[in-house]
């Protein structure tokens, strides 16, 4: 114990074990749900269900440890929501990359972002984006991931014009009941709502008929064979991406524009919640801050876990996941005392005991994940509140962000439509000085992007 103690510097930081184990099991209910939640997103992209479940749990132990005995924080990394619809509706189902090309896209972004935390381009990046957009990023993508729950859950019918559901199906109604249960249970502060309302959607769905209690018979036999089987389809797939992904010069503008959006929404995110959840619990220091915009290197707090965070999304990429991130869902186990890389250890552990359901966890439908990707969104629009609504230069590039990112199923052309709208704006009303290079640069190469779709549609090229 005497070493666990000097090796966390639990005494320097005001804790203790219990207190640590605690947070760890805190943090870990409240995003356990992620287990569930990026196998259902990322099969939609052609992916194994199984094979990801695998990787989301073996990226988050990895780099949840990496965090916890390199960094010293108490934070947990995992496949980012966010990140995971990016990868399915935008870089595979709009761009029409294969998922092993985007693997091999996420591989990239993760090099990169290693890269940017030990150079001085990270603070260029970090300050170039207007924080106005940066809010509008991951609002709209949290309005992007609720209304991918709603279709989901059968709740918006598509005819001639989008409609409400008349509530007589089976999926509706579990979905229902599932929503319904996670949100008395947050609203009672109940720890791991998400997860027991999964369960509890999952159970109900049985005599709906949505959940094949079948199935359930036959996994509780314990056959690890296909789940496994599974993962040996995505792991090191990444590669197999490499040798098809520049076959066709045209895509070249697609793969830097998924490339920059990934490393960009990870990048915010990251840095997002460590100084939205670290300054205030005294985690990080005014120098730790401070370390973000003046690349000091590797010796603060600040700068292993930004490291860490990158190590694990090139990780998970080459076991077969989106790009990771930092989770914001520690702050859960940061509110219950955590203070250290030993919260993040014990939430690793935990984690990797989740292995041991593989065989039974297959059998979740959609119904009883599509109630989380809403509730997630919910939590995510909260970004909004950094948006001065009553100026309208600010609203103009933020509406067409959020707008444009969800009404055409992209987060890239979100991104791309609010850079140029902001780029038209500041040049209308003078302020082109305010304009930063990498905002000139990034709107460039998104407008030569249409432009290139523009002729491809067309069959000119």
């Amino acid at each position: 114990m005497g070493s666990i103690k000097k090796f966390f510097k639990l005494e320097e930081n005001g804790s203790n074990i219990s207190r640590e184990v605690i947070a760890g099991l805190t943090t870990f209910f409240a995003m356990v749900y992620i287990i569930f939640v990026n196998p259902t997103i990322l099969s939609a992209a052609g992916m194994p269900w199984g094979g990801v479940f695998v990787a989301t749990i073996l990226a988050t132990v990895i780099g949840t440890l990496v965090m916890g005995f390199f960094a010293n924080v108490p934070y947990a990394v995992a496949p980012g929501m966010g990140l995971n619809a990016l990868f399915t509706y935008t870089i595979v189902i709009t761009m029409g990359f294969t998922w092993q090309e985007g693997l091999a896209i996420v591989l990239i972004s993760g090099i990169i972002n290693v890269i940017i935390t030990v150079t001085r381009v990270r603070k260029s990046i970090v300050l170039s984006i207007p924080k106005s957009i940066q809010a509008a990023i991951g609002g709209g993508i949290g309005l992007f991931i609720a209304y991918i729950g709603m279709i989901n859950a059968g709740f918006v019918q598509f005819g001639e014009v989008p409609e409400l559901a008349h509530f007589n199906s089976p999926t509706v109604l579990v979905a229902v009941i599932g929503l319904i249960v996670t949100i008395v249970l947050l609203l009672l502060k109940v720890k791991g709502a998400i997860l027991i309302g999964i369960i509890i959607a999952t159970v109900v769905g049985i005599p709906f008929g949505i959940t094949d209690a079948a199935s359930l018979g036959q996994a509780s036999t314990w056959n690890f064979g296909n789940v496994w089987g599974d993962f040996g389809e995505t792991f090191f797939a990444a590669f197999d991406g490499f040798g098809t992904m520049f076959t066709d010069w045209t895509r070249i503008p697609m793969i830097l524009l998924a490339i920059f959006a990934f490393s960009l929404s990870d990048t915010f995110d990251t840095i997002g919640t460590f100084i939205g959840t670290g300054r205030q619990s005294g985690i990080f220091t005014d120098a730790d801050i401070e370390s973000i915009e003046n690349s000091k290197g590797m010796h603060s707090k600040m700068e292993k876990a930004l490291f860490a965070d990158s190590i694990a999304t090139s990780v998970g990429a080459l076991l077969g996941t989106s790009s990771t991130t930092t989770y914001v869902e520690s702050s859960a186990g940061i509110n219950a005392g955590g203070r250290t890389g030993l919260t993040s250890v014990v939430v690793a552990i935990l984690f990797a005991l989740m292995l041991l359901i593989s065989p039974i966890a297959g059998i979740v439908p959609g119904a009883a994940t599509a109630p989380a990707l809403i509730i997630v969104g919910v939590m995510m629009v909260g970004s909004f509140a950094d948006i001065d609504w009553h100026n309208f230069e600010e609203v103009l590039p933020v509406f067409f962000t959020i707008i444009f990112m969800v009404v055409t199923y992209s987060i890239t052309n979100g991104i791309a439509i609010g850079f140029i709208v902001y780029v038209i704006t500041k040049l209308v009303v003078g302020k082109s000085k305010e304009i930063h290079p990498i905002i000139w640069g990034s709107s460039a190469v998104f407008i030569v992007y249409f432009i290139l779709m523009a002729l491809k549609a067309a069959v000119i090229i």
